[in-house]
C-alpha cells in the first residue's frame, strides 16, 4: 500500500499559477513515440498542464493526482478527465494506454508499485515518459541569489527524494526498454512577483514555513529587487529538462 507524500495541496492555486509550462515540442515528440494515440495516462497531473497539452494529441486523456484539492484547481480542458487516484493504482482497464506520462511527480512515487501499475495498463510496445525540470537558469547576479536561498537557507528543508532530482532521474531505476531522448528545456519571462511565486511552490519552502513559524521569500526578494530593477521588468529563465522514457 503507497503512503501518499502530500507535499502541494496547501497550495494548489499558487501551483497552478507559478508552474512553468512545459514546451509543447516535447509533446510532440512523446506522441510520435506512440503507435496508437486513444488514450494517454497523465499521472500526478497537478494543475494539469500536461494533460491539457496531450488532450491535443489523444483521442482521450485521463488525468490522475491522488490530491482531491489539486484535482479541484486544474485546468479544466473537454478533452481531460480528471479523477483522484493513487499512482499505484488508478483503476484504468488493463493494457489500454498507449502513453503515461509523469510530470516532476515520479520521484514521490512508491516506484515498485507504480512500475507494476505502468506494466498493466500499457497496451503492448505503449510508452512511459517520466521527466522533470533542473534548477532554473538566469542572469548571473539574480542566479548567485538564487543559489544561497536553494543551497543555504533552505538546506535540511528539501525532502530527500529531492536527490533524485539533483541527479536527474539517473539513479532512478527504470526497469524499461529506454528510448532516447532529444533536449527540451522549459523557457519563459517572468516578472519578479512571478519568481516569487514560484519559490512559494518549493517543497522546502513550505517545510522551512512550518518548521521555523516565518517565511524566507520576503528577505529574498528585498536582495532580488534592486538587481531586477523594475518589478515589472520581465527576466528571460530556462529550465532544462531530463526524461526517462522507455517501452513496455
Amino acid at each position: 500500500m503507497s503512503t501518499f507524500k502530500d507535499h502541494f495541496s496547501a497550495n494548489p492555486a499558487g501551483y497552478a499559477d507559478y508552474r512553468p509550462r512545459y514546451p509543447e515540442a516535447l509533446f510532440d515528440w512523446l506522441a510520435e513515440q506512440c503507435a496508437g494515440h486513444n488514450l494517454a495516462w497523465d499521472c500526478a497531473t497537478g494543475s494539469g498542464q500536461a494533460a491539457v497539452a496531450l488532450a491535443g494529441r489523444f483521442e482521450r486523456v485521463i488525468a490522475s493526482d491522488a490530491s482531491a484539492t489539486q484535482i479541484e484547481h486544474a485546468e479544466a480542458h473537454p478533452g481531460v478527465d480528471y479523477r483522484v487516484a493513487l499512482a499505484e493504482a488508478c483503476g484504468l482497464p488493463a493494457a489500454s494506454v498507449d502513453l503515461l506520462t509523469v510530470a516532476q511527480a515520479a520521484h514521490w512515487f512508491d516506484l515498485d508499485a507504480f512500475y507494476g501499475e505502468a506494466r498493466r495498463v500499457l497496451k503492448p510496445g505503449g510508452v512511459l515518459a517520466l521527466w522533470g525540470y533542473e534548477k532554473l537558469r538566469l542572469e548571473p547576479a539574480l542566479a548567485s541569489v538564487v543559489g544561497r536561498l536553494y543551497h543555504d537557507e533552505l538546506d535540511g528543508f528539501w525532502p530527500p527524494e529531492r536527490a533524485l532530482v539533483e541527479s536527474g532521474y539517473r539513479d532512478l531505476a527504470f526497469p524499461f526498454v529506454a528510448i532516447d531522448t532529444p533536449e527540451f528545456a522549459m523557457t519563459t519571462d517572468w516578472s519578479l512577483d512571478q519568481l516569487i511565486g514560484y519559490f512559494g511552490t518549493w517543497s522546502a519552502v513550505k517545510n522551512y514555513r512550518q518548521a521555523r513559524g516565518t517565511d524566507p521569500l520576503p528577505a529574498v526578494r528585498a536582495v532580488l529587487e534592486p538587481l531586477w530593477g523594475s518589478p515589472d521588468t520581465r527576466k528571460n529563465i530556462q529550465w532544462p529538462l531530463f526524461l526517462r522514457v522507455g517501452r513496455i
